[in-house]
């Protein structure tokens, strides 16, 4: 199978601009000749960015076809660090890929990366190519062909891909945005959506994901009148993965149509509250509930 036809690969790229869209938010604009072929399913498709550290580069980081498994078989101080991201925008025609980053306290060696990093600086991106075709399973926006209302709910951490959900969901689409983010300039970062509401707020000190949840419950008792409840496996979050897309056996929306279709992502212990609220407290379809723990509060993932 020559390059041309691998739907997924790594591509190397290096930062060619760095702006701050808001307080919370730096833009990442990634170029370099290989970008030609970065593929663009849309939606929130996601990627996953290899960083240098201070001690290895990029040369450390198996990208064979059994990267992960190689990478797992390394000892943890040769492991590069990896974390997830949203395609922002590509231009192929100028080999550029925007990817935007939460900008916080350096906590961990992607936060470091993102404090310090520089025009020049390289990194590794896992990403679709212009070869893929069908369905991609790194998009996890997979609504019903038909439905009423759409929830799109998360912290500062899955604001990148709700934003890129709205710029291409139709403008006669409808529902509700509930985002909960570090400062209130942020919520300049989200776009505007003619068909939804938008329950944006800055989180209060000591108070991570008030906002986020009393939005999300409010936003339900409207979208989805309790109805009768369902059970709700347990997903234990300090041992197991949050993580669950409903579709069907060849990729698609899991229903052909729903009342309401929520997408929920971000801090694992916030979406699996959300989650119980709308599938056992308000009856909403568990097939028209997107819900991604995208991370773990004291705990860094690749």
């Amino acid at each position: 199978m020559s390059d041309a036809d691998v739907p997924y690969r790594f591509f190397r790229a290096r930062v060619t601009a760095i702006a701050d869209v808001t307080p919370s938010f730096r833009r990442f604009t990634f170029g370099g000749e290989d970008l030609a072929e970065y593929g663009d399913p849309g939606l929130d498709q996601r990627v996953k960015i290899v960083f240098p550290t201070r001690t290895l580069g990029l040369d450390a980081m198996p990208t064979g076809d059994d990267w992960y498994a190689q990478w797992r078989e390394l000892p943890e101080e040769r492991r590069l660090p990896f974390r997830t991201y949203t395609t922002r925008y590509v231009r192929n025609h100028v080999s550029e890929v925007d990817v935007d980053m939460v900008s916080h306290d350096v906590i961990g060696p992607a936060s470091d990366w993102i404090a310090r990093a520089a025009v020049g600086d390289e990194v590794l991106i896992f990403a679709p190519t212009v070869a893929h075709s069908g369905v991609s399973f790194g998009i996890d926006f997979v609504p019903p062909a038909r439905v009423d209302a759409i929830l799109l709910a998360g912290d500062e951490t899955a604001a990148p891909a709700i934003a890129a959900i709205l710029e291409q969901l139709p403008r006669e689409a409808r529902g509700v945005v509930a985002v909960e983010l570090p400062h209130a300039d942020d919520a300049a970062y989200l776009p505007r959506h003619p068909g939804f509401e938008y329950r944006i707020g800055a989180r209060a000190d000591g108070e991570r994901h008030a906002h986020l949840v009393e939005s999300v419950t409010d936003a339900a008792a409207t979208l989805a009148p309790a109805g009768a409840g369902a059970d709700v496996e347990e997903v234990d979050i300090d041992t197991d993965i949050l993580w669950e897309v409903p579709r069907t056996a060849k990729g698609g929306a899991a229903l052909k149509s729903a009342r309401l279709y929520a997408w929920l992502a971000g801090e694992a212990g916030a979406i699996k509250s959300l989650r119980r609220h709308l599938v056992a407290e308000r009856g909403v379809d568990r097939r028209a509930v997107a819900f991604m723990g995208y991370w773990r509060l004291g705990r860094a993932e690749n």
